[in-house]
């Protein structure tokens, strides 16, 4: 008897997750559809004290214990988030105190303080049993202050001048300068370039990695990436390359997209999105507006690595305490338009617990995993919800609705459409919606608050709350949810019976 009532009690449940869902999974992953954890190695996750060489927690210029086998420790806490992509520093052979990795002493070796090649091989081979992918952070520029081929004669031409850049707008300066007071490799020379493509080459043979986040490209002739691209892509044809181009002008990023490398962080867009999201009141018209000259600009403008937060910038959350603002709330507006808007998401490690952080290298602290989870969560259910909806990764964009912080957008792809709306004022916000954006007889379901929206007196009526935002899917009305209803009216009837008859078979065996 018992177990007759419990199989009656499970139809319930049963019909429940077999109702329809709203999208379908989809069935292979393209790279607009990657979701990016960024990773300063040191400053993450300590999984190995045996290499912990002078290290110091306290002094924020010196290492501090992460390591290779920290991140393969925390796989599972970054794809339970959603991320598909993990960047890391770099790990090669740096010079003292070069915790961050750009100061390199050995390109074909692995930091001692981060581990070794058998603990980035097992990273690699862990991420992949995720479908997860692993990108490295490549240095071609320069070496660190002190690399050993300075004082070899023989290499005396791998070197640019010594001369620091001083006219930025002087592209031959920008490229032969010395950045911060780096040597500077020459990449004209055949023997600088051979060895870099090489070197390139057997971090992929020898680890299986999945791209390179390329650093410093504006500082290297454009030929050399050429070169690089063709060569790297050789070893692995969907080897992925996304290059950092820092500068405001998109038209100047835009130009590098002939060297084939594949995306490029978008820096513009970083700009109006920390100004935007740091404070409430304040329009979203820029970024729609960053939308459209990179469609206008670029080949492939949903492949640009977008982003709030990362290593070389106050962190956005030291920016909303400056406009004396809650941080999470700022970031969870901030985290909902990057995650929906065109582009990759770039997320810096840290971000998803509103870790602080001023100048460099406070913006670089020791991450913290023993901290509350809201955000984390938040970027689970967007994780979700991009994942899920193609017109969030594939689509155009149409700016419906705008004024004094209140925004509108509609994402289209094929015959899936998806609104984002987000009230980015300090009151709340209704909103009209012409059913011409939506159809007759539909209704909008909101895919992180689960409002329903329907065609009221000709209009669909959006209401937000200040400071918040949502993501909806249109589908057919349906009125009253008759299965659902049933689960919530059956299932307590059905425990209750199974309750009853336990307690009556319990009394006849004591009887």
């Amino acid at each position: 008897m018992r177990r007759a009532v419990f199989r009656l009690f499970l139809i319930p449940f049963l019909l429940f997750y077999a109702l329809p869902v709203s999208a379908v999974e989809k069935e292979e992953r393209n790279r607009q559809d990657e979701m990016i954890y960024f990773i300063m190695v040191d400053r993450f996750n300590n999984g190995d004290t045996s290499n912990d060489y002078e290290v110091d927690i306290n002094n924020p210029k010196a290492y501090q214990g992460g390591d290779l086998k920290g991140i393969t420790k925390k796989l599972d806490y970054i794809k339970d988030m959603g991320f598909t992509t993990i960047w890391l520093t770099p790990i090669f052979e740096n010079e003292q105190e070069g915790y961050h990795g750009y100061w390199i002493s050995d390109f074909k070796k692995i930091e001692e303080h981060f581990g070794t090649l058998k603990d980035l091989k097992e990273l690699v081979n862990e991420a992949h049993k995720r479908n997860m992918k692993v990108i490295l952070d490549f240095v071609v520029n320069h070496t660190g202050y002190q690399h050993e081929w300075l004082n070899d004669p023989s290499k005396k031409d791998w070197f640019h001048a010594q001369k620091e850049i001083k006219n930025w707008s002087n592209q031959e300066e920008v490229e032969n300068g010395r950045l911060s007071g780096l040597p500077d490799l020459n990449q004209g020379n055949p023997e600088v370039r051979e060895y870099l493509l090489e070197t390139a080459k057997w971090w992929i043979e020898e680890t299986d990695i999945d791209g390179y986040r390329l650093d410093t490209v504006k500082h290297v002739p454009k030929d050399f990436w050429t070169e690089f691209t063709r060569e790297v892509k050789s070893v692995k044809e969907d080897f992925f390359l996304i290059g950092e181009v820092w500068d405001k002008d998109p038209r100047y990023i835009a130009s590098y997209e002939k060297t084939n490398i594949d995306s490029f962080v978008d820096y513009p867009l970083y700009e109006e999105l920390t100004t935007v999201f740091s404070e409430p009141d304040r329009p979203l018209t820029s970024l729609y507006n960053v939308w459209n000259r990179n469609a206008a600009l670029y080949q492939s403008p949903n492949l640009l690595g977008t982003f709030l937060d990362n290593h070389d910038n106050v962190r956005f959350t030291r920016q909303a305490i400056q406009n004396q603002q809650h941080p999470g709330t700022r970031l969870k507006l901030a985290l909902t338009y990057l995650y929906t808007a065109p582009g990759i998401p770039i997320v810096y490690y840290g971000t998803e617990i509103a870790l602080d952080g001023g100048e460099d290298p406070d913006n670089r602290r020791l991450m913290n995993f023993r901290t509350d989870d809201v955000l984390v969560k938040h970027i689970e259910k967007l994780s979700e919800i991009r994942r899920n909806f193609k017109s969030l990764t594939n689509g155009n964009m149409e700016l419906l609705y705008d004024q004094d912080g209140m925004a509108v957008f509609k994402r289209q792809f094929e015959e899936e459409t998806t609104f984002i709306a987000i009230n980015n004022t300090s009151k709340s916000q209704k909103v009209e919606l012409d059913p011409a954006e939506i159809g007759q007889k539909q209704q909008l379901t909101g895919l992180l608050s689960g409002d329903i929206w329907q065609e009221t007196n000709g209009k669909y009526e959006i209401v937000l709350d200040r400071e918040s935002a949502d993501v909806y899917n249109i589908s057919e009305k349906t009125g009253l949810n008759i299965p659902l209803i049933s689960v919530f009216i059956t299932i307590p009837i059905l425990f209750i019976i199974f309750i009853y008859l336990a307690n009556k078979k319990g009394k006849k065996l004591q009887e």
